[in-house]
């Protein structure tokens, strides 16, 4: 963990596919063989309670713990590909690029957290993320889940479950008792979200993010909410979940949204997966959302849109508020270049993007969940 960080705390999420079976598609963005977890936060929570959410929490210092390297391969970031420089102009994320040994952990980062978004997931919905020791498996195609016959009981995996939701230690203890180790080569560098300062949860808490993505070549794993901090789970393909976003069903944040219409570009698993192994040997930059309040509306504006600022309030300290007394359609007809997030309530949302995608990522459908319309200026 970074403990320099003052506004920040860092976690770790994974958006996990899954092959689904086949079936007619409730949505009119067409058919899709995958579907993605998604877990709904308790109403109680002091974060987005009830959104539906990807798996993922807040990094642990057993994350970090040297014990790992007894597990890991020793090579040089145990095992995971390295990352090309970023692009001119551009720098890695920080939450990647920090040097965690000057902070006293031999873990690496990109290691450590991958660990976290692993251990959250068997936390919070039951699934072990796990592969055999000795490194990476062979071959180039989705992950397998771990092999029933090296499964727990039901009583023995709720019995751990329970001991890692106590004490996240008992995880590294969880992958001895299998002889097996976190898959975090399954594990691939999507994004990474800085909490709005508008939008801390409890206690003025936000959050640094590293999202991931893994696909899996089976079909949905076994899933269970903790009936704690998650009460319910949905297996949804993307275009299902923003129709059921749409209808208010599920209720969805900004970024999980913005990153299912990064999905919806993709209707095949091996083809989604295919694409991030290539892009993520790019790495990802960190996007901080900038909040413009409009008369009838907001807007959050992402790096790149022209009304995006130069120097963002990354602290909030600066005590800086953006609006203005145009309404988001009047914004809309008079922009050209955009990276930006329309909300005009709970559950009307709309992505609109026109810049050229960095670090060869894809950028989103522009898909909009209420009935105005603003594409005709793109």
């Amino acid at each position: 963990m970074n403990p320099r960080l003052r506004h920040w705390r860092e976690a770790a999420s994974v958006l996990l596919a899954a092959g689904k079976p086949e079936r007619r598609s409730l949505s009119p963005l067409g058919p899709c063989d995958y579907e993605v977890l998604f877990l709904q936060r308790s109403s109680r929570s002091g974060f987005m309670p009830s959104a539906h959410v990807f798996p993922g929490g807040l990094v642990e210092a057993a994350d970090f713990s040297a014990e790992w390297l007894r597990l890991l391969p020793a090579s040089p970031r145990c095992g995971l590909g390295a990352v090309r420089p970023p692009p001119p102009g551009s720098s890695r994320a920080p939450l990647f690029a920090t040097d965690r040994q000057q902070l006293g952990s031999p873990l690496p980062g990109e290691v450590a957290f991958r660990i976290c978004a692993i251990r959250e997931t068997f936390e919070e919905a039951g699934i072990l993320l796990l592969a055999p020791g000795g490194g990476p498996r062979e071959g180039n195609g989705p992950a397998p889940s771990l092999p029933a016959e090296q499964s727990l009981s039901a009583a023995e995996l709720g019995e751990w479950r329970r001991r890692v939701q106590e004490d996240p230690a008992c995880f590294l203890q969880l992958c001895r008792h299998l002889g097996r180790v976190p898959n975090i080569w399954a594990l691939r560098e999507w994004s990474n979200w800085l909490t709005p300062v508008g939008r801390a949860g409890r206690g003025g808490r936000r959050y640094d993010t590293a999202f991931y993505l893994c696909c899996l070549e089976t079909r949905p794993p076994h899933t269970s909410q903790d009936d704690q901090e998650i009460t319910a789970f949905l297996w949804s393909s993307p275009p299902e979940a923003i129709e059921r976003f749409k209808s208010q069903e599920i209720w969805l944040a900004p970024p999980q949204f913005y990153e299912l219409c990064r999905l919806c570009n993709f209707s095949s698993l091996n083809d989604l997966h295919k694409f991030n192994s290539d892009r993520a040997l790019e790495g990802c930059e960190r996007w901080l959302p900038v909040t413009l309040t409009a008369a009838d509306g907001f807007i959050q504006l992402l790096p790149g849109d022209e009304l995006y600022p130069e120097d963002p309030d990354y602290t909030g300290e600066k005590k800086i508020t953006m609006s203005t007394d145009k309404t988001v359609e009047d914004l809309m007809k008079e922009g050209s270049i955009f990276h930006r997030i329309v909300i005009k309530n709970t559950n009307s949302l709309a992505v609109y993007v026109n810049i050229q995608a960095k670090y060869k990522h894809m950028n989103p459908l522009m898909i909009n969940t209420d009935s105005s319309n603003y594409n005709s200026r793109l």
